[in-house]
């Protein structure tokens, strides 16, 4: 409302695709019988002494330096104490006053042209375990603690209180998810929690400074929900204060049956949490030549890449966008052009159809079944008039499917254009012969009436004919 305006802040955390957790050496492997991916260490057992994961600490530092980070060169680690049944030591490990980066930025596109968002923080930390909830309303509800998760490593992600709304929200997170898909360092599969969200929102009349009272949203797991959650809390905090209340600082959940966000409890502190530095890790000492070193190992990134497109490949800004939104995408697109040295028309398959089939089918590039050489063939069939752009889309749709190579398709199917002159004039007489009318509407003047007898043309050789001969043939006997 043109009134207030909206201040939004998001902690994300992300897990890191390291094959053991971050203080000892059980597998991260999702899934699996309840607590069976656990040992003494990540059950905090009494007697047990964490080791740090280096590939953790590569891997954060790694993805600080793709959002503009500063890596710290002194970092520590800390007991954030909290009493949750999800955490078997009744602590978490984590890092409070020293993390392993600070001092980043996130570039998103808006309607206004784009934006940077600060990032405040980037530490690391061990997830907790898992509740899973049993009983209904007439039976005795009682929950269950799945260990498998816990102490797999995580890395959070603190941004300023940059955004401005929902939609900035949302963007923000897929920005951030396509650069640490880019850098290698997790698979950001929401559906298995490998990428999560929490979300700080309030609301301040417009032309003030101070900040209102923030609630907290947790634990939101899709682009869908992040968005939604915030787009009801600012309505819910607006009629708040117009209604004369005050905002309670607190942590909320999002109920996505209900669309709305519901209170859990109010909102802790820093101090809540008891922080101390935890005696069994050792500070960490970041030595500077293996920063650069991990700096170096970077791959081109999103915001890199799509402008490599638009100048190598003269894409607009909007197709080079889209196709390196995730780092698979856009290898499949340069495989591709490899083949098939026309980077406007594999863009027009690819954000068309390809990327309609493999929503429909829920699955991702890597999934799919059209290999970049058969697609290049395609393409390369419909240049040399072997089959319409009509035909090729039931080719395509056939290799989707099956995974064929469009030659075999074509052949099997008998799905060749018709060129040969003398075969669709033929049948150009005999379409005219049969539709006086639209003949008289044409020489009338009515153009609608060419395409009508186009279709009938092309019904008469099941798509087969040549469109453009069947366009210049009509206009000539007409």
């Amino acid at each position: 409302m043109p009134q207030y305006e909206t201040v939004i802040g998001l902690e994300v955390h992300i897990e890191l695709k390291t094959r053991s957790k971050i203080f000892c050496d059980s597998t991260t492997e999702f899934g699996g019988d309840p607590n069976t991916h656990v040992c003494p260490v990540c059950l905090g057992l009494p007697g047990v002494l964490p080791v740090v994961n280096k590939k953790v600490v590569e891997y954060a530092i790694r993805a600080a330096l793709a959002l503009n980070c500063e890596v710290a060169e002194f970092s520590k680690f800390d007991r954030k104490n909290y009493y949750y049944p999800d955490m078997p030591k009744n602590y978490q490990i984590s890092q409070y006053d020293l993390p392993i980066a600070e001092h980043g930025h996130l570039e998103i596109d808006t309607e206004n042209g784009p934006k940077k968002i600060g990032i405040t923080r980037l530490h690391m930390e061990e997830d907790t375990g898992k509740l899973v909830h049993q009983g209904t309303i007439t039976t005795t509800p009682f929950s269950l603690v799945d260990y498998n998760r816990a102490g797999v490593p995580l890395i959070e992600i603190v941004s300023e209180p940059d955004l401005r709304s929902p939609e900035e929200a949302r963007q923000y997170m897929e920005k951030l998810r396509a650069v640490i898909l880019y850098t290698g360092v997790s698979d950001c599969k929401m559906e298995e929690g490998s990428l999560r969200c929490d979300a700080n929102i309030s609301v301040r009349p417009v032309g003030t400074d101070s900040f209102g009272t923030k609630a907290e949203i947790k634990n939101l797991n899709s682009f869908k929900s992040l968005q939604r959650s915030l787009a009801y809390e600012v309505e819910r905090q607006i009629k708040t204060l117009d209604a004369g209340g005050k905002i309670i600082q607190e942590t909320r959940t999002w109920d996505e049956g209900k669309g709305e966000t519901l209170s859990m409890r109010s909102k802790e502190y820093a101090h809540d949490y008891r922080y101390l530095p935890d005696p069994d890790l050792v500070p960490m000492l970041i030595d500077r030549q293996w920063v650069e070193d991990i700096r170096a190992s970077l791959p081109e990134l999103p915001d890199q890449r799509r402008e490599r497109y638009i100048k190598e490949y003269g894409l607009p800004d909007y197709d080079a966008a889209i196709l390196t939104n995730t780092k698979d995408l856009a290898d499949y697109f340069e495989d591709c052009v490899k083949a098939c040295p026309n980077p406007k028309a594999v863009s027009n398959w690819i954000m068309g159809d390809l990327t309609r089939l493999l929503n429909l089918n829920g699955i991702e590039i890597t999934e799919c079944k059209i290999t970049p050489g058969n697609l290049a063939s395609l393409l390369g069939l419909i240049d040399k008039g072997t089959i319409s752009g009509k035909i090729a889309k039931t080719v395509f749709e056939e290799m989707f499917a099956g995974g064929k190579d469009p030659e075999t398709i074509v052949k099997e199917k008998g799905l060749v254009q018709i060129s040969d002159k003398s075969a669709i004039v033929a049948i150009v007489d005999e379409v005219l012969a049969r539709n006086p009318g639209p003949v008289e509407d044409f020489k009338a003047g009515k153009e609608r009436a060419l395409g009508f007898l186009v279709g009938q043309v092309m019904k008469a050789t099941k798509g087969k004919a040549n469109p453009e001969m069947v366009n210049k043939l009509l206009k000539e006997k007409l």
